[in-house]
């Protein structure tokens, strides 16, 4: 389904090419919201461009995007896994610290802390590339402390006493199948979750183990490894107890076996994340008509959660692994977690979504693959969105990578910052910057953008 879109702007092909550089002013006017999100549909936004953006006649966002700025170019040609999966975050000392991953993607990198560092001084605008202790996703809590999720290394299945498994998962990339254990049969160091601590007035981050309540809840191995693997967004409810929203989520039936098919799942902690009881759940739910290739997906993975100015709970899910890339799915709560509507598709695809909340209002949302994008709504269900805001030029014909290619343009996994009442940073990597020297590298960008709501 398409709906008429009025973009007086400059034409583009979708072929990759230079980013424009001179500053532009677009008028979009988008007079079916919330319908006709298809991919081909991005309104471009690669250089500075001011953006007015009408639904159904009536301005809704003014919206500006400065110039990205670059932070780290890849000095060699990297693979996948290298110089991408980018975080930012706000240091103590008010500063902005910049991570992305310098390893492999595969379990056996996990723990490795292999990754490139920059902090800016001056709000994202400038970057100097220097070590810090700052893990780049952490929360600040109600008694001052900051906590951060932190995986730990994989132990070899030969070197644990692991009880029978409950279940065997679909076979993924690696060719190799999962195992599931109940998470409380599991040996103690394979149970409870991992962080990275700064207490109040502290200067050094200490690594700690939380107790994970959670009598249904399962854990794998894979390749002949037992991580474990807790990641997701932790945000602080209106009581101060921290809700986390998590993948991957594995569940023992009531028949003892595990589904294979992920979910996210919701824990709560009143204590500033030293104990977390399971609150919620998404299970993984077939969608044929929303999805025609629904059966074959791994289920619900890379949640991002927030909780809105009225208490709603929105969560939005990818889909992707298993069929190439499927579409994001989305999910609110009512009863602070505890129960979740029924998911619906909100857009056509997309890897690790990611939401933020201005204090103006305005909800924001990044996801990418293929390319890079970001989306703007005030509904307060999260389920109406702007059209995609284009971040880098993709080719059109992408069909290879919506069918499980490699990416192209971008790992498509970003990292957004607030910066003001109206105002954000978002990272993203660029698989096609072109150097001085006019070789093409993998780097790593961050760009302002500023959303007013009319």
């Amino acid at each position: 389904m398409r709906t008429s879109l009025i973009l007086f702007l400059f034409f583009v092909t979708g072929i990759c090419g230079a980013q424009p550089s001179s500053k532009r002013s677009v008028v979009v006017d988008d007079p079916s919201p919330g319908e006709g999100r298809g991919l081909r549909d991005g309104i471009p936004a690669y250089g500075a461009t001011t953006i007015r953006y009408k639904q159904q006649g009536k301005i809704t966002f003014d919206i500006r995007f400065k110039e990205p700025v670059v932070i780290s170019v890849a000095s060699r040609p990297e693979k996948w896994g290298f110089f991408q999966f980018p975080n930012i975050d706000r240091m103590t000392d008010g500063n902005i610290v910049a991570k992305w991953n310098l390893t492999q993607d595969a379990i056996e990198a996990y723990g490795n802390d292999t990754r490139g560092t920059a902090v800016s001084a001056d709000g994202g605008k400038s970057w100097h590339l220097e070590p810090s202790e700052e893990p780049g996703n952490a929360v600040l809590l109600p008694n001052g402390d900051r906590l951060a999720i932190y995986t730990p290394k994989p132990i070899p299945e030969k070197e644990l006493q692991l009880p029978a498994p409950v279940g065997v998962g679909l076979e993924n990339y690696r060719k190799s199948n999962f195992n599931f254990y109940r998470l409380s049969e599991l040996p103690e160091s394979r149970q409870g979750v991992y962080f990275k601590r700064l207490k109040k007035g502290a200067s050094k981050w200490e690594l700690e183990k939380a107790a994970l309540d959670d009598p249904q809840a399962a854990r794998y191995s894979l390749a002949g490894l037992v991580p474990i693997v807790w990641w997701g967004d932790i945000k602080t409810a209106r009581d101060g107890s921290l809700i986390a929203g998590i993948y991957p989520g594995f569940m023992v039936d009531k028949n003892g076996k595990t589904d294979p098919r992920s979910g996210a799942f919701f824990y709560r902690s009143t204590d500033n994340g030293h104990h977390w009881s399971i609150l919620g759940r998404i299970p993984f739910q077939l969608d044929t008509a929303g999805d025609t290739v629904s059966v074959k997906r791994m289920g619900y993975t890379e949640p991002a959660f927030e909780i809105l100015k009225d208490g709603t709970f929105l969560c939005v899910l990818r889909t992707t692994d298993g069929a190439g890339i499927g579409p994001m799915y989305g999910s609110y709560s009512g009863d602070q977690g505890k129960t979740w509507s029924v998911p619906r598709v909100i857009t056509p695809a997309g890897v690790l979504p990611r939401l933020l909340q201005l204090s103006n209002g305005v909800l924001v949302m990044s996801s990418g693959r293929p390319g890079v994008q970001l989306r703007f709504t005030t509904d307060t269900r999260g389920m109406q969105w702007s059209r995609a805001f284009e971040m880098l030029p993709h080719d059109m014909d992408f069909k290879k990578e919506l069918s499980g290619g490699s990416a192209q343009v971008s790992c498509g996994y970003t990292g957004l910052l607030p910066a003001g009442s109206n105002k954000l940073l978002i990272i993203y990597s660029d698989f096609h910057y072109q150097t001085p020297e006019g070789t093409i590298r993998k780097a790593i960008k961050v760009r302002e953008v500023v959303v007013d709501k009319r």
